[in-house]
């Protein structure tokens, strides 16, 4: 039972005492994160153009609304842009009369006019259509509009904040999008990192998606092994449908690692299988033929710990969860070999 509770993950921030809500709020520790905080809450007191970039599921659309927070009481919309193609499109963005196709009974008021006053959030700006990136930036620069069938024009004022996970430097190049536009909207740029990069914003997020979707589960150390080792191409995004699916599967308190969607529980057997069947480096000792180097267990051992206190950047608790071995043991282990942490 001992050696049962030992494999559970005790890292502070992990275990989950109470439910609470979904938030739109930035989760995580790293100091790359508390860069992206910092900045955001100096954007917000401003007024200036935002380009968010990054992979889909780093949260961009969580920056805006934290930058946008500054001024709570005001609109804040959010443009779709991989919708935005055709009649229909161009009436969620701009509105339209009664009358101006078929189908259009009663006037309707567009995103770009619900967000006067506030902040409109252009999400994947790189998928929006030549001609309506032409409209945009006239919203852009004069700041008025007109909706389909419509014979004057509207005003609208807002913020915009915009956020793709295209290189749109080379779709200007290739002529998909106006370089007009793109310097329009490039006042400031912030570059989100992918999860990938960032690991040790793990624990928060866990604990995070755990307490809204969970009910007090915990997670085995094995498990916890695999989540770190795990590269998230899908970034956040994908962590949160990985706890909902662990949650979901599950029918005990603690998250092991056979409740992993297989797209992770994948990667981790082709990393097994990569080690087994990694050639194995030979000396020549002999004229009679070769032998295999072996380091004895102890040394064996050593470099093991040094490694997950090098992986883990000295956090004696983690590294203890991914060694599978007890805080206590690993304590005394250090001062065996005498490592320096």
């Amino acid at each position: 039972m001992a050696q049962c509770m030992e494999q559970q993950l005790a890292y502070p921030g992990w275990q989950i005492a109470t439910r609470h809500e979904k938030t739109y709020e930035l989760v995580g520790q790293s100091a790359r994160l508390r860069q992206v905080l910092r900045l955001a809450a100096k954007l917000g007191r401003g007024h200036w153009p935002v380009l968010l970039l990054g992979e889909t599921g780093t949260g961009k659309e969580l920056v805006a609304r934290t930058i946008h927070r500054a001024q709570p009481s005001a609109p804040f919309v959010v443009v779709d842009c991989t919708t935005m193609s055709g009649t229909l499109m161009e009436s969620e963005l701009f509105g339209h009369v009664k009358g101006a196709f078929t189908g259009a009974t009663a006037n309707k008021i567009g995103l770009i006019e619900e967000a006067d006053g506030g902040t409109a959030f252009f999400d994947e700006i790189g998928e929006l259509p030549l001609d309506l990136q032409a409209k945009l930036l006239r919203v852009l620069q004069e700041k008025e509009f007109r909706p389909v069938g419509a014979t004057t024009t509207r005003r609208s004022s807002f913020r915009v904040i915009s956020a793709t996970n295209r290189d749109l430097t080379k779709e200007v190049e290739a002529g998909r999008f106006r370089q007009d536009l793109f310097y329009r909207l490039n006042v400031v740029s912030l570059r989100l990192a992918p999860l990938r990069e960032r690991k040790d914003d793990l624990p928060s997020l866990i604990s995070h998606f755990l307490g809204i979707y969970g009910n007090g589960h915990t997670l085995s150390g094995e498990l916890l092994d695999m989540l770190i080792r795990y590269d998230w191409p899908g970034n956040v995004r994908e962590l949160e449908n990985s706890i909902q699916h662990m949650v979901a599967v599950n029918t005990g308190p603690i998250l092991h690692a056979g409740d992993v969607p297989s797209a992770i529980r994948n990667h981790a057997t082709e990393r097994e299988s990569a080690s087994v069947s990694s050639p194995v480096t030979v000396e020549a000792s002999s004229a009679a033929g070769f032998v295999m180097p072996i380091l004895p267990l102890a040394e064996m051992e050593k470099r093991a710990i040094v490694q997950a206190l090098q992986y883990t950047k000295g956090d004696r608790v983690m590294a203890a969860h991914l060694l599978g071995i007890g805080r206590t043991t690993l304590y005394r282990k250090i001062k065996e070999y005498g490592i320096q942490t």
